[in-house]
């Protein structure tokens, strides 16, 4: 129940979801992105829509929300982008089909390489809890490994 004076918003979307497109363009800047699509000889022989590096964006946020839809996640991309850039143009998004495409053409290297290129561990050996038995502490949230 909202306290007095709140209102409750239009939208289920929590903050959470719009923040979290702001995070992927730092951890993952347009400049790197861009670098790494054109190492793996993915970049566009045609000018798309739906362009490698938001290909590679969106592939990213289909792994950080696996249970969303390709619509619904291309939404909060979209959405959060919108938000943060104050964009207020009104457009059409794309179909699966076209989504799927995109996801084709750019292939799994680009995304396999920014996450080498990016992913590393935030904590050292002087970091408390971090090690055990001389081995690095590790938490993978939300994936099942069997082993």
């Amino acid at each position: 129940m909202p306290r007095s004076g709140w209102v409750k918003p239009v939208s289920d979307r929590r903050l959470s979801d719009v923040v979290s497109v702001g995070l992927l363009t730092r951890v993952f800047p347009a400049s790197l992105v861009d670098e790494v699509i054109a190492e793996c000889g993915r970049t566009e022989q045609r000018s798309r829509s739906l362009t490698a590096r938001v290909t590679a964006y969106f592939s990213i946020g289909m792994a950080l929300n696996s249970q969303g839809s390709y619509e619904e996640v291309f939404e909060q991309l979209t959405d959060g982008l919108s938000w943060s850039s104050r964009w207020s143009q009104s457009w059409s998004p794309p179909t699966k089909s076209a989504i799927f495409q995109a996801r084709s053409r750019l292939g799994y290297e680009p995304v396999r390489e920014l996450f080498r290129r990016v992913a590393r561990p935030l904590a050292d050996t002087d970091t408390p809890g971090s090690w055990l038995a001389g081995r690095r502490l590790v938490a993978l949230d939300g994936t099942c490994l069997d082993l």
